[in-house]
């Protein structure tokens, strides 16, 4: 191929198109924000960072990701913009230089129970093609092997509307791969009749033990008191076989009650609907409680969990079905996938290598394309998120990543370093929310904001280099390089908790002693196993609940607009009794939800003004100004402070008011005083759950379930999210509960929390099917000496540093 010769001069000036590199922000006032202006240098690597809630995510995500999303969003026509979530342009002077952006956050991938793995990257869809191209015996096309589409047959007369119309007979048929026993989930469930119902009872004396079924709701329990179909004053244990079958199994059947058409269905499809149709872990606690103890799950006999129907299950490509390949290790999958020779289906096979080999290359070849996607940590998530992204030819993109090097260990950051820096040699501005000093180091760019959290913060403390930082004099710049030491001695164990034979996901028929009295340290690669020895065998055995055993995970917390950390920690409840016994009132007049609402807003403090597909307008209620509350509420005070002050307060302030003098609430102030031990105390009690940061909304978790009484704690990765000042901060919480008798396990990658242990427990060698062993038990100083695992080399060059 021939290229032709440039003769042409070089240009004098430079072109007008290349004057726009950078990215410029200028008053900028999401949440805590003060009037932010910055410069950032478009296809570089620019990290943003400060202590949590000194508001990273609020100039990244809130403002510059969420303004390119809503400019592109506006390029469709307004029909189209209906249908799209309405997006507001964020509290900022001025914007220019936007590129398109990629979010790819930690937000918890879909709960659905039929959402996997494999499902949400699409590497499912691409092997349902495969195996209906290749499999044998050929049952159908692709949707056969789906576990989502059902098999439908059906057959009748059908009018077509062309020429003389007439009825013409048909028969219609769709073979589908999804198993009619569990209907794709993988499980089935067994409902524990006693615990839906006291039989001794009728209905009209309040039989229904269901959360939430009163006597007087309409759509519940008076639809089976008055439908005419049960006697409501009888006994259920004395009703008819008639009876007890309409009671209990009766289809769908429509019913009159006072006047109004509702819809009678049997118990237990209402129940399966109302609550086993939902993701257990989105349910709110008390209803997830009744859950357990009225629904058992089993694994599904007809397809033995794989969710798939026969016909999907007996087609196979080289005696491999769609369902062992989705069970096998993914990093096993891409070799098995590489050894096909199909011509004929050439490029899908290409395609589907690529996704595979991406998620090994990411760290994720551990996992399988059968896992739930609901079970997977925030970090694991994010990876995921990614996987669509490596290899792509887009160029001049803007990647914004939140944390990405959560839920690794030290030893794969290097390889998210590597797939950072790759995105930005492609041309692309890559903006990066992190705490590790291994990112930090990486940065072309660096923009620290603070200088404290919340109303302290909001202000950019620092812009350049990684240099620069270290002698800028910031909280960062001062904490950078900070070690923590290994502890020179080490508390004794009171006693062991024993794991025998725990064979949970990939681990190996592990035995191990978990001491108590002491600070554990479960470590080890992503994907060796640490979860399932923790959460699987211990937090989920049966000796936890007589050892007393507290789990605090990842899970989301999820809370609307009216959540606050009052609501939240029940911290509420005493402040609002306090000032209904100080006024002699009651206490639902100091609840925006309740009696003492404002009734213009409705207790929101702002209402809001739909303007169909374009964003909302939120405006403060003129009649309250924003308090939430009635004016003659607003009347009763306790120490000198109404409600809504009182709730204006941050946790400090608050923590000293509540502690002495006329307001002194013993209750409110043991809450206050854990939400300052997590380093909350510069939040105000009534912030919207909706502003705070992940790592704010982790603490507060923490915070809560402190307060439950156990002797043993569990913490998954508590460091996510904790700016390196903090950290330390949190080494102390954990020796205060040690010290005060309690143990603590903590599942966690960071080498300070390592460091900082009693005992360690450290899994591997590898992840998946590579891991699933102990590979060291000991002191923190033992692992350091023998240098022998993964963790050992990196925790050793932690401490030498």
């Amino acid at each position: 191929m021939s290229k032709a010769t440039r003769t042409d001069p070089p240009s004098p000036a430079p072109h007008a198109a290349d004057s726009h590199d950078l990215i410029r922000v200028h008053g900028a006032r999401e949440n805590n924000l003060k009037d932010v202006s910055i410069e950032l240098p478009k296809r570089r690597l620019t990290v943003f960072t400060g202590v949590s809630g000194s508001g990273k995510s609020s100039l990244v995500f809130n403002t510059i990701a969420a303004e390119s999303q809503r400019l592109i969003n506006e390029t469709y026509s307004a029909f189209l913009q209906g249908f799209m979530p309405t997006l507001a342009r964020p509290e900022v002077d001025v914007l220019e230089g936007l590129t398109t952006v990629i979010t790819v956050d930690q937000q918890r991938m879909g709960a659905d129970p039929r959402s996997t793995v494999g499902t949400a990257t699409d590497a499912n869809a691409m092997l349902r093609i495969l195996f209906s191209r290749l499999g044998q015996p050929h049952i159908g096309p692709p949707g056969a092997y789906a576990f989502n589409v059902p098999s439908v047959r059906a057959r009748g007369a059908i009018t077509v509307e062309k020429g003389d119309r007439k009825a013409v007979k048909t028969t219609y048929t769709r073979t589908g791969g999804m198993c009619p026993r569990c209907e794709g989930r993988g499980t089935v469930s067994d409902i524990d009749l006693t615990q839906l119902y006291d039989d001794s009872k009728s209905i009209a004396e309040g039989a229904f033990t269901i959360p939430g079924w009163k006597s007087d709701s309409f759509w519940t329990v008076r639809v089976y008191a008055e439908s005419g179909l049960l006697d409501p004053h009888k006994p259920i244990r004395e009703f008819t076989e008639k009876e007890m079958r309409d009671f209990l199994h009766r289809e769908p059947t429509k019913v009159k009650v006072e006047g109004v058409n509702l819809t009678y269905e049997g118990l237990i499809p209402k129940v399966q609907k109302s609550f086993l149709a939902k993701d257990k872990e989105a349910l709110q606690p008390h209803i997830r409680a009744f859950v357990e103890r009225a629904v058992t799950f089993t694994t599904c006999p007809e397809c033995d969990g794989t969710r798939l129907a026969e016909g999907a299950r007996s087609s196979k490509i080289e005696g491999i079905s769609i369902a062992d390949a989705c069970a096998m290790q993914i990093s096993d999958l891409a070799v098995w996938v590489r050894g096909l020779d199909e011509p004929s289906v050439a490029p899908l096979l290409t395609k589907l290598l690529h996704t595979l080999e991406s998620f090994v290359e990411i760290g994720l070849g551990y996992l399988s394309l059968d896992r739930p996607s609901g079970t997977l940590s925030g970090g694991e998530a994010q990876r995921v998120k990614m996987i669509r992204h490596l290899g792509s030819s887009l160029t001049d993109t803007t990647y914004v990543f939140d944390e990405p090097t959560t839920g690794l260990h030290p030893h794969d950051i290097q390889r998210m370093n590597d797939l950072l820096l790759r995105l930005r040699d492609k041309g692309n501005t890559v903006l990066v929310v992190e705490h590790k000093p291994e990112v930090i180091a990486i940065a072309d760019h660096i923009v620290d904001l603070g200088p404290g959290a919340g109303t302290a913060g909001g202000t950019v403390c620092f812009e350049g280099t990684v240099d620069g930082l270290r002698a800028g004099g910031t909280v960062t710049g001062r904490h950078l390089d900070d070690r923590a030491a290994l502890k020179q001695t080490v508390r004794k164990p009171t006693g062991r908790l024993a794991v025998r034979g725990a064979t949970t996901h990939n681990l190996r028929d592990v035995d191990v002693d978990i001491p108590l009295g002491v600070l554990t340290v479960v470590t080890g690669v992503a994907g060796s196993g640490k979860s399932s020895l923790v959460h699987g065998s211990l937090v989920g055995g049966r000796g936890a609940a007589d050892a007393g055993v507290v789990s605090i995970d990842q899970g989301a917390i999820r809370g609307s607009r009216r959540s606050n950390p009052a609501t939240y920690t029940g911290l509420l409840d005493p402040i609002r009794k306090a000032f209904a016994k100080a006024n002699g009132v009651k206490p639902a007049l100091f609840s925006a939800n309740s009696e003492g609402a404002c009734p213009t807003c409705n207790g929101a403090g702002v209402v809001y003004t739909d303007l169909a597909m374009m964003a909302g307008v939120a405006t403060t209620c003129e009649e309250c100004e924003g308090k939430r509350f009635q004016a003659s509420v607003l009347e009763y005070r306790l120490g000198g402070r109404d409600i809504s002050e009182v709730l204006a307060m941050p946790v400090t302030e608050a923590e000293e008011f509540f502690g002495a003098g006329e307001a002194r609430t013993p209750a409110a102030h043991r809450v206050l005083d854990r939400l300052a031990d997590v380093g909350l105390g510069y939040l105000t009690l009534g912030q919207p759950l909706t502003t705070l940061s992940g790592g704010e909304r982790q603490r507060l978790k923490l915070a809560t379930r402190m307060a439950e009484k156990g002797g043993v704690y569990v913490l998954d990765e508590p460091t996510a999210g904790l700016h390196l000042a903090d950290v330390e901060q949190l080494l102390g919480l954990l020796d205060r509960i040690v010290d005060s008798g309690k143990s603590v396990i903590v599942i966690e990658h960071h080498q300070a929390v390592m460091a900082h242990a009693d005992w360690i427990i450290d899994l591997g060698p590898g992840a998946g099917h590579d891991g699933g062993r102990i590979v060291f038990e000991g002191t923190p100083a033992d692992l350091v000496a023998a240098r022998s695992t993964l963790t050992g080399e990196h925790l050793a060059a932690y401490v030498a540093t």
